[in-house]
């Protein structure tokens, strides 16, 4: 399967289908940051490649990957690092799946997904059990030097039941979203995520209602943290669900 879609949400729609979709099959996102029409357009190209890719089989088992300027990356990792450039998607510190050289198609390796056995690869995801108003509101508050509570009450207010910090270093928020933070947990049963604006790095700091978010970015821990309260409000399940189908760290069996 291949799916084209713009590149500003991309990295979202893409980590969305390689957590929900249910067969093993290639799934391939592409996409282009020059119109079709324009010169020099890298649409073409993109298409092209995505459809060898997906043909080909090679990412079988390795869930939703993305495929643009040749280069084949995972969702989970990926994002767009550049408003645009043709070479804006990047995976930070882990690095590429592979690449395209017109008829040469080159994996060099492998994801968390590829590795599962075929009775641990799905995730508990399935997106026949519920509708669409099941999915609940889930937010990103952004921290930054003397950032207010404002946006960790406002959401709360409106309804959001997980927020995701984007901190500062390893994860860190202001005393103010921290205060707001706390009494969310408490009154609300807000579940949060944290994870790191910096582009790159892992987070491992968890308490009572925070959950660490690996290396996951903000983005990408929404995405999750929806799909997650959709079907548990289960602290402990939640937090188990991004240990296990959120941190992507490889594990090799014995040989």
């Amino acid at each position: 399967m291949v799916v084209t879609t713009g590149t500003d949400t991309m990295e979202e729609i893409a980590y969305f289908l390689d957590l929900t979709v249910r067969s093993s099959k290639p799934v391939v996102v592409t996409g282009s940051m020059r119109p079709w029409t324009v010169i020099g357009s890298d649409a073409q190209a993109n298409l092209f490649n995505a459809i060898k890719l997906a043909a080909s089989g090679k990412t079988k088992y390795y869930g939703t990957v993305l495929m643009l300027n040749d280069e084949i990356h995972t969702a989970r990792e990926v994002t767009k690092t550049n408003a645009y450039r043709t070479d804006t998607f990047e995976s930070p510190q882990l690095g590429i799946l592979g690449y395209i050289d017109e008829n040469n198609i080159r994996i060099y390796r492998a994801n968390s997904r590829a590795l599962l056995t075929a009775d641990k690869w799905a995730t508990p995801f399935d997106l026949t059990k519920i509708k669409s108003s099941d999915m609940p509101k889930v937010e990103i508050a952004y921290a930054y030097q003397d950032a207010g509570s404002g946006a960790i009450t406002g959401f709360v207010q409106d309804g959001a039941k997980g927020i995701v910090t984007s901190g500062t270093g390893a994860g860190g928020v202001s005393k103010a979203m921290g205060e707001a933070r706390t009494k969310a947990i408490k009154e609300n049963g807000v579940i949060f995520v944290s994870t790191t604006r910096t582009g790159s790095g892992s987070n491992y700091a968890s308490s009572d209602g925070i959950i660490a978010g690996d290396n996951l970015n903000a983005a990408h821990a929404r995405i999750l943290l929806e799909l997650a309260l959709s079907f548990s409000s289960d602290f402990n399940t939640i937090k188990g669900w991004f240990d296990t189908y959120g941190s992507g760290q490889v594990t090799i069996a014995d040989k």
